[in-house]
């Protein structure tokens, strides 16, 4: 998991993280190699076992943030958020810097089914006040993400995926700056017919999509926009710059729509529950595939 290597990567030159999960920190990818576990025989441990008690968690989390002189971070499966809504709200509310790590973020989550699958979550956090959700396209945002908690003053939110996703084209010159300006313009063509913006693993979907697009002289842009919060936060000029107003633009995210009209005319999302079926599959069938990306670009132009 690429948050785990870029959190240990990290741990040296900001030592006073404390990290661990809900009964699931290698799940999600907090593990902090080589530290000793936080208990009543050892108190400096900063690795932290919370057990299945996310609502606990979470409040321990913000705890500590106030306390100061610690980074916490903490985590479960995306979907479980609903459980500690209220500690995140009272970070947001008291700018605590917490780190709260959600992954298995999409029905790509696969065989557990609807109840294991996220779908209004991640839109739902976009609507706390003062909460920095970052949702990375690829290792190299990720990478870009943790940049931006570690320099921020404010709670963070990063969502991570279950299933593996390309390394994309591109990401390696462009998130550094891009991620910490919230969404940036990953694939480009002199004069753009329509425009993708997607976030998470669908962005590798929405640049399939274009290629498909290109290949029939419909030129796409791309654009990664993995925190609205940071986007919104830029100037006019740049986030017209980066979506400008009078090219049909595609919003691409595996979750509901609600909330896209505010950067696409049309949206590729899933506005019901998930199903049980191998991630891939569910995914396919709810129309989260270049193809149906591709074609939805096509009505938009026609």
């Amino acid at each position: 998991m690429a948050s785990q290597q870029v959190l240990n990567a990290i741990f040296a030159q900001v030592p006073g993280i404390m990290a661990g999960g809900a009964d699931l920190t290698g799940n999600v990818g907090l593990t902090l190699k080589g530290q000793t576990v936080l208990s009543a025989e050892d108190p400096t441990g900063q690795q932290i076992f919370f057990g299945v008690r996310e609502n606990a968690m979470g409040s321990i989390l913000v705890g500590a943030a106030l306390h100061g002189g610690v980074l916490p971070a903490g985590g479960t499966f995306l979907v479980f958020s609903d459980y500690m809504r209220p500690a995140v709200r009272l970070a947001a509310l008291s700018g605590a810097k917490a780190v709260f790590v959600w992954s298995h973020d999409s029905v790509g989550v696969g065989e557990d089914g609807p109840t294991h699958q996220p779908v209004e979550q991640v839109m739902s956090l976009r609507l706390i006040p003062q909460l920095t959700v970052l949702r990375p396209a690829d290792g190299n945002e990720v990478a870009a993400a943790w940049k931006v908690i570690i320099e921020g003053e404010v709670p963070c939110a990063l969502i991570l995926s279950r299933q593996n996703t390309p390394v994309l084209a591109g990401t390696k010159e462009l998130a550094a700056q891009g991620v910490a300006r919230g969404g940036y313009t990953l694939m480009d063509s002199p004069s753009p017919a329509a425009i993708l913006v997607a976030t998470g693993t669908e962005v590798a979907v929405a640049v399939e999509a274009a290629e498909m697009l290109s290949a029939e002289g419909i030129s796409t842009r791309v654009v990664s926009l993995p925190s609205w919060e940071l986007f919104e936060a830029q100037d006019e000029q740049y986030r017209s710059s980066v979506l400008p107003a009078g090219i049909p633009t595609v919003s691409v995210e595996a979750g509901v729509t609600l909330g896209w009209s505010r950067y696409a005319s049309a949206n590729v999302g899933i506005d019901r529950f998930g199903a049980s079926a191998p991630g891939s599959r569910v995914l396919d069938e709810l129309g989260i595939n270049p193809t149906h990306v591709a074609q939805v670009v096509r009505d938009q132009l026609a």
